[in-house]
């Protein structure tokens, strides 16, 4: 038997990407998404990514527009980890 102390299980690293129960929006962010659907931001950064993304590679992706917001709100909200992000 190897001695050593026991280390505590990492946490998983994938986030559940089902649907979650909403909550009322932040006016901020709620002005924001207005913003960035009327300029038609998800089709555009979509065509912009459409190359990147694998059709049937790995796990499914999420949606550049809805990445990008995610990084948003981490630069708005002073979390500088994806992980903290998710």
């Amino acid at each position: 038997m190897a001695l050593g102390k026991r280390k505590p299980k990492q946490a998983s690293l994938w986030v559940d990407a089902r649907p979650r129960q909403a909550h009322p929006a932040h006016p901020f962010y709620r002005r924001l998404n207005e913003i960035l659907e009327r300029a038609q931001f998800d089709r555009y950064v979509e065509r912009l990514c459409r190359k990147e993304y694998a059709p049937t590679l790995g796990r499914p992706s999420i949606a550049p527009g809805v990445y990008f917001r995610c990084f948003l709100v981490g630069y708005f909200e002073g979390i500088d980890s994806e992980r903290g992000i998710a």
